[in-house]
């Protein structure tokens, strides 16, 4: 597996090889980022963050095909970490993320593409913020539950949990309207 060997050599302090691995999912770990720090400039900057982190922390990830995970709730760590020396509250200012996992034949009014999203960022609000990550990582993200797991350092199962109770508060909140 080309993962494990280029991790294998990042290992013995390859930066070609750690640099190779990054470049093979900058967008991914930008999206993600960006999710969480709200604004291109302190995305980049997390990113740097985690560069640095990855790099001087290599030896310690076990698993080397588990690099990705890893490196992405390093990313998310380095964000959260951020965040709170600033003091920040971010919801996703992103809704390109949205368009990308959505059918682009359901949705041709630019308008009704805009209500759909304003809709969505408002009933995220209504669900806790454990479940507006979970739902957020799994779908705008389209982590998989060991992956968000790690990232927010909880079992599958509370995540699980997480995503299936914030859907089910969201869809009884869509149905009722947005009058509470």
């Amino acid at each position: 597996m080309r993962v494990v060997r280029l991790v294998k050599k990042a290992k013995k302090g390859s930066k070609e090889a750690l640099l190779q691995l990054i470049t093979e999912q900058q967008d991914e770990y930008y999206r993600l980022a960006l999710k969480y720090m709200g604004n291109s400039h302190d995305a980049m900057d997390a990113m740097e963050e985690m560069i640095v982190s990855l790099y001087r922390n290599i030896q310690q990830l076990e698993k080397n095909d588990a690099f990705y995970s890893w490196s992405k709730t390093i990313l998310v760590n380095q964000c959260k970490q951020m965040l709170r020396k600033v003091n920040k509250v971010t919801l996703i200012d992103n809704w390109e993320a949205i368009e990308s996992h959505s059918d682009p034949s359901a949705v041709q009014n630019p308008f009704e593409q805009t209500e759909q999203r304003m809709d969505i960022q408002d009933l995220l609000l209504r669900v806790n913020a454990q479940q507006r990550e979970a739902i957020e990582l799994k779908y705008f993200h389209d982590l998989d539950y060991e992956t968000i797991a790690m990232i927010t350092q909880v079992s599958v199962g509370t995540v699980k949990s997480r995503v299936f109770n914030g859907l089910k508060k969201m869809r009884e909140q869509a149905r009722g309207g947005f009058d509470e």
